[in-house]
């Protein structure tokens, strides 16, 4: 959860150890395996309304865990080189063939990172609120998004206090009450270190030079409220990618896997199905 305002080190303490995840991947033979990354603020088990939709339609469902998320352990540093190492990690060891990326804010970031290290490693992707850049991270609007996320924290609030708010002002008009309760749960069980983590990693994105080299069939897929990335960037990013998709959610904002999982689910199964995923 959380990517960016809409603007185009050291390694992480767990940047090789294999992602784990509270609900079980299915592991089916010959199934098209489908690797879920969540955003800030999130875990593997923030796709549970997925998993069961995306299995009964004969997909491999792998939602991860990153690193500091979920139950693996707190970090301290983060890069997306070492996230996405971590990733391959997993893909690598379940022998994964050429998965589909699912990827949601930050996750979508990571899956762009993917992209790049490994071009002709994946038969499709799903970018979810993202874009391809954050900016300068010594510019001075980089540095006023660090102290406004952090400065709630640094004067001695925890997660659990700060998830509501938090949560409250990335969804849209009407969220799924159940979905609404979930991201408040996964916010309020981040733990602060890893949140630090990720929110300074953020600001280092920049993923612009490699769009025209994406070689897969990508659908970039935005809420309509989505302030943290709106649809008119992630209309300008499908542009840039070589055949992307791109598709605005109606009445939904930056959480639509929780907010409106029917209408999430049904928009990717759709391109899943499509000809150029197909023939991909």
């Amino acid at each position: 959860m959380g990517a960016s305002d809409g603007r185009m080190g050291q390694p992480s303490q767990a940047a090789h150890a294999m992602p784990t995840s509270r609900i079980t991947p299915s592991t089916k033979p010959g199934r098209q395996a489908i690797v879920f990354l969540h955003g800030i603020g999130g875990a593997a088990r923030g796709w549970a309304p997925q998993v069961e939709a995306f299995d009964n339609a004969g997909f491999q469902t792998v939602p991860l865990d990153l690193p500091g998320y979920g139950v693996r352990p707190a970090v301290e540093s983060m890069t997306f080189e070492d996230v996405a190492a971590d990733v391959e990690a997993v893909i690598d060891r379940g022998q994964l063939q050429r998965p589909i990326l699912v990827g949601h804010s930050m996750g979508g970031m990571i899956a762009q990172t993917l992209l790049r290290r490994r071009p002709d490693g994946y038969r499709a992707a799903v970018l979810i609120g993202t874009s391809p850049a954050f900016g300068n991270p010594e510019g001075d609007f980089q540095k006023q998004f660090v102290a406004a996320r952090l400065k709630p924290l640094e004067s001695g609030k925890t997660m659990p206090e700060l998830a509501g708010e938090i949560v409250d002002g990335m969804m849209g008009p009407s969220p799924d009450p159940k979905g609404r309760a979930l991201a408040i749960d996964l916010m309020s069980a981040t733990p602060a270190p890893t949140y630090r983590a990720a929110v300074l990693c953020l600001v280092s994105f920049d993923e612009r030079a490699n769009l025209p080299s994406i070689r897969c069939p990508v659908l970039c897929l935005v809420g309509e409220h989505d302030r943290n990335a709106p649809p008119q960037m992630m209309e300008r990013m499908a542009a840039k990618i070589p055949g992307a998709r791109y598709m605005c959610l109606r009445g939904i904002g930056h959480l639509p896997n929780l907010e409106s999982p029917h209408a999430f689910n049904s928009a990717i199964l759709d391109f899943l199905t499509s000809p150029s995923v197909a023939k991909a």
